[in-house]
């Protein structure tokens, strides 16, 4: 089925535990050959690293649908989840090696072999393995022949998956509808000559083995005619799929989820379930670690600057709303001479005389964030995820912006898409806000680790240099 922002997760294939036992065996083969090769032992530190990289590079290749079908991707989408994967096993895999000085017991011949070679293996296994299911799958034999139910947008989607991918090995007959006799010369954008007959024909067509495989693409409204259909086709040998037009909703990391024996779709939903939890908390905590160590010594000379700059307390903890909604309490340095957190509360302004000189420097580069850093280790906060508001400012927009509330899908961030594309700081009007919230959703939908990085690195070359920051 469409996968549409997250929509429907396609459920896990032969070829998909084909894909992990190969990437497996990559992944051992190659670092057993390179010790081999440059003559060294095999100890247990190397089958310790083997095992380890197996392990997060597994839980790494769920965060990025590296095992779900990707039949009708072009190249790049199906080969750039392999790169991506192995990059973040390598930098998790050395971040752990640094920690615990264990770097320099291994052989950088050795590691670095193992390291640029796993993914190209990985990359050209795939190959070809693709062009062989690309053969197997053009010879004419082998194509089951699709009839489409409903002439809906879906349907259009459908058709092109098909049109585009002759790898499938499905040929379309076309679209059956009701309202092929209509006077309307467009029906939800496929014109009628598309529309070939109508739902009754379709049927007959199953009926008489015409064709091998159905899909219903009908509208929800339809559900009383859809049930109708699905009756008159258990007359028929062919395989059916129900494609019903979810995409009404504005659908966030929706899927297929089974409570007891009923199934049910999740509308509104974290990215972070299952794998993709452990992989985003490990990401957290790894570069958490790495940061905190790199900034100790700053810290302490800015936690010394504001002690002396004016009185008050040198870390300022405020309200905020986090994962789910739940309360939380985010450490800043203070950069104001009040520390507000009450029912009101006034955004930082351009001039604004609470703004301590010390205060402002902080501000204008992010450093009052940095203590951060420690609500990330807690598990309170994401390095990268929508900004926390305070609780006053929620209670606020969750009345003016729609969909202001699925923000806290994720826990909240230091950094994030929304900041690095420039709506960070004074949100002094609804509409910058409501392109900050738009910002955020972007990040929920389209969260992968891969992504994080991205805007880690955006964030060291351009956030912290916002001139919209008071």
């Amino acid at each position: 089925m469409l996968n549409k922002e997250g929509f429907f997760k396609p459920h896990h294939s032969k070829l998909s535990a084909f894909y992990r036992l190969s990437d497996t065996l990559i992944i051992a083969f190659v670092l057993l050959a390179a010790l081999l090769i440059f003559g060294v032992p095999v100890d247990d530190k190397y089958l310790v690293a083997m095992f380890l990289a197996i392990t997060v590079f597994n839980v790494v290749a769920e965060s990025q649908s590296l095992y779900e079908s990707f039949r009708g991707a072009t190249l790049t989408q199906y080969l750039t989840p392999v790169g991506r994967s192995w990059l973040v096993t390598v930098v998790i895999l050395l971040g752990l090696g640094w920690m615990l000085k264990i770097s320099a017991e291994f052989s950088r011949l050795v590691l670095g072999s193992w390291m640029l070679v796993v993914p190209f293996l990985m990359i050209a296994w795939r190959l070809i393995v693709r062009v062989g299911l690309a053969k197997y799958r053009s010879y004419e034999r082998f194509t089951r022949k699709v009839a489409i139910i409903g002439a809906e947008p879906m349907s259009l989607q459908l058709a092109e998956v098909i049109r585009d991918t002759p790898s499938l090995g499905l040929k379309l007959l076309g679209f059956y509808d009701d309202r092929r006799s209509s006077k309307r010369r467009n029906i939800d954008g496929l014109s009628e000559d598309l529309i070939i007959g109508d739902v009754q024909e379709a049927v007959d067509l199953a009926k008489a083995g015409e064709v091998d495989l159905v899909y219903i693409a009908m509208s929800l409204k339809g559900q009383e005619r859809i049930l109708k259909i699905i009756n008159e086709l258990t007359d028929t040998s062919v395989a059916v799929h129900l494609v019903p037009d979810f995409f009404v909703f504005d659908l966030l990391h929706s899927r297929l989820i089974n409570l007891g024996p009923i199934p049910t779709i999740s509308v509104y939903e974290s990215p972070y379930f299952g794998v993709n939890g452990w992989a985003k908390r490990a990401e957290d905590i790894v570069f958490s670690i790495l940061i905190l160590l790199i900034i100790a010594i700053p810290m302490l000379i800015i936690a010394i600057g504001v002690k002396l700059s004016s009185p008050g307390p040198v870390i300022f903890k405020q309200r905020r709303y986090g994962m789910d909604g739940s309360e939380m309490r985010i450490w800043k340095f203070r950069s104001m001479t009040t520390c507000d957190d009450g029912d009101t509360i006034v955004q930082a302004q351009k001039n604004d005389v609470r703004v301590t000189r010390f205060g402002a420097f902080l501000r204008r580069h992010s450093l009052d964030e940095l203590p951060q850093f420690i609500n990330v280790l807690q598990g309170s906060m994401s390095i990268v995820g929508p900004r926390p508001h305070a609780v006053a400012h929620n209670e606020e927009y969750r009345r003016l912006i729609s969909d202001y509330m699925l923000r806290h899908k994720v826990k909240p961030g230091i950094t994030g898409w929304a900041q690095v594309n420039g709506w960070r700081g004074e949100t002094d009007t609804v509409e910058k806000m409501k392109m900050r919230v738009e910002h955020d959703i972007y990040y929920i939908r389209n969260w992968s680790i891969w992504f994080d990085i991205m805007i880690i690195v955006r964030t060291v070359f351009t956030a912290f240099w916002g001139k919209s920051v008071y």
